[in-house]
């Protein structure tokens, strides 16, 4: 299901933005650098980024809610609702404040030892939305993956 409950269409092609990256660490130490309220706080958003976490309720229908702090002082307010959990491979949420989207997080253990595949898959409401943001996304989705791995080095 989508948003508002409605049927989420079939192609999404055109509102979708998937980043990927293989993490030189086990899946469940992947997985629960974002189950963990505490680690995923150091890594969530771009570089330069911080954030202050209100609500994170980690299971289906629990709320999550932020405030992310860019490097220029503005302050973006975040909401969000788990809609699925399979741990330690897959966290869906739809983020519910503008810029709607839904986010599927998955982390594949490969078979070669202590390497995860780490993917984001974004679908927004619309095309036009999904192509205005892009170009912010792509990049953020990379500096993302960057921060996530500094912190599981340490």
């Amino acid at each position: 299901m989508g948003w508002n409950g409605e049927a989420m269409p079939e192609t999404t092609a055109d509102r979708e933005i998937v980043s990927s990256r293989i993490i030189h660490f086990p899946q469940e130490k992947v997985f629960e650098a974002f189950r963990n309220p505490e680690i995923l706080a150091r890594w969530w958003g771009p570089t330069g980024f911080t954030n202050t976490f209100q609500t994170f309720d980690f299971r289906p229908g629990g709320n999550w809610e932020f405030v992310m702090h860019g490097p220029d002082g503005i302050d973006y307010p975040n909401k969000s609702v788990f809609v699925e959990i399979i741990a330690p491979e897959r966290v869906v949420f739809e983020h519910i404040v503008p810029p709607v989207f839904q986010m599927t997080i998955t982390c594949e253990k490969l078979e070669e030892a202590n390497k995860t595949r780490f993917n984001f898959r974004m679908v927004f409401e619309s095309a036009e939305v999904c192509q205005t943001l892009r170009k912010i996304c792509v990049p953020a989705n990379e500096q993302n993956f960057d921060r996530l791995e500094s912190v599981l080095a340490i």
